[in-house]
């Protein structure tokens, strides 16, 4: 985990080969919060990618290189004191050298992130 005690996963779900469900708690007490912003604690944008991220590397038992962006809105904030609890929807297609990951994060009925992406294999 790059940044330690940021989340926990709560429960993760195979859907079918390539559609997977994962919810997630954010720990609203975290450091970065602090920073992002004062007195309105918002999740960075980045951070959620970096949960995808990890999410996805934990689904293919492998070390990803995110290599191509092709898709990303945020349509909500995310603030941890509110809204710690995230659902998040994993499409995964792992072909070659590749991982396609197309990814929606909700929280109760709110669509915060729809997210996709291209990720390098890296052979370590």
């Amino acid at each position: 985990m790059l940044i330690p005690n940021l989340y926990t996963i709560k429960k993760s779900e195979k859907v079918d080969d390539s559609n997977f469900k994962v919810q997630i708690e954010l720990n609203p007490n975290h450091e970065i919060f602090g920073g992002h912003f004062p007195n309105n604690p918002i999740t960075p944008g980045v951070c959620m990618m970096q949960i995808i991220k990890e999410l996805t590397e934990g689904i293919v038992s492998k070390d990803l290189f995110l290599s191509k962006v092709s898709n990303v809105k945020f349509m909500a904030t995310i603030n941890p004191f509110k809204q710690a609890v995230l659902d998040l929807n994993l499409t995964i297609v792992h072909e070659n050298n590749e991982v396609k990951v197309k990814n929606s994060s909700f929280f109760e009925a709110t669509n915060a992130l729809k997210f996709s992406a291209i990720y390098k294999v890296l052979n370590r």
